[in-house]
């Protein structure tokens, strides 16, 4: 997990270039898993190879950089439950995309805004902000679309598309939920440690616990052609080398952490998984996309 953004001023055009390609491997990651789940890869396989890869990666430049170590007891306290809320993340949103278009997954789990919103309030008595309620029905309303939830795009009315998309959203929201909530407990227990630091010791957890699935499913699934070699491959590649990118390109150029710009990630694997998987979705659909995705960044640029 990262750091919020600090802007102090506009973006570069090198920053909002980076950014972009960040969203990019982010999004072609997700296509690349699609491709390792189609063929005999299981969602825990996927995710040990990517997180430990991830770990070793940020660890590495914890050393290389010379970031201290040193934890807390506030944070030796509060790392162990975001590991555990990430793994969780984890899992969901990889079994969302072995079950939808990947770019519908990634809409569904976008609604994390909305989710973070809600723990703060139950958590710790945080009132939403005007914008987050303006937000919220625009965003439910270009979600539905997305997911064509009275089957009028498919053709198959209400009980047909949930009977083929309902395990697939109820995965995504569920990774949102989860997102949400370790959102909000890392800015309140954990927003002071280094980000390095914190994504190095929650990639380990994250890798440790999906390892356990693995071992309670019997072993890891392999991929049964080259194929999944590659997706497996490139799901890891994907996901380590936008991290490093995160931490080592974007503080150079004065922005640290994520961005709200970083939410066009759907965006990039709609065309990626037409492109590489031969997944399209309706016109409507796109549009609904489309107001997800502008409403995620209006939140996003419009915080402080």
């Amino acid at each position: 997990m990262s750091e919020p953004v600090k802007r102090t001023a506009s973006l570069s055009t090198a920053a909002f270039a980076t950014l972009l390609l960040i969203a990019l491997l982010m999004g072609a990651n997700h296509v690349a898993a699609r491709v390792a789940f189609n063929h005999g890869v299981d969602v825990a396989t996927a995710v040990v190879f990517r997180s430990s890869i991830t770990a070793l990666v940020v660890g590495g430049l914890l050393v290389v950089q010379g970031v201290p170590m040193r934890l807390s007891a506030k944070h030796r306290r509060a790392l162990p439950a975001i590991g555990v809320l990430i793994a969780v993340q984890s899992l969901c949103l990889y079994s969302s995309v072995a079950r939808l278009p990947v770019a519908l997954a990634l809409l569904a789990f976008n609604t994390y805004p909305l989710w973070t919103a809600l723990w703060a309030r139950l958590v710790y008595g945080h009132r939403p902000e005007r914008r987050v309620l303006l937000a919220m029905p625009v965003m439910l309303v270009g979600l539905a679309l997305a997911l064509d939830v009275f089957g009028a795009a498919s053709g198959l009315g209400a009980a047909g598309q949930w009977s083929r998309i309902g395990a697939g959203v109820a995965f995504a929201l569920a990774a949102a939920a989860t997102f949400g909530l370790a959102l909000v407990f890392t800015q309140h227990e954990a927003g002071d440690l280094d980000g390095r630091l914190r994504t190095a010791t929650t990639m380990g957890q994250v890798a440790l616990l999906a390892l356990v699935g693995v071992a309670v499913q019997g072993g890891f699934h392999l991929p049964d052609a080259s194929a999944g070699w590659w997706g497996l491959a490139g799901l890891t590649l994907l996901y380590g080398t936008g991290f490093t990118i995160m931490f080592t390109v974007l503080p150079r150029l004065g922005v640290v952490g994520n961005s709200a710009i970083m939410n066009v990630e759907p965006i990039f694997a709609l065309v990626l998984a037409w492109a590489v998987l031969g997944q399209s979705i309706a016109p409507s659909q796109v549009a609904g996309g489309l107001v997800v995705v502008a409403t995620v960044m209006w939140l996003g640029l419009r915080r402080r």
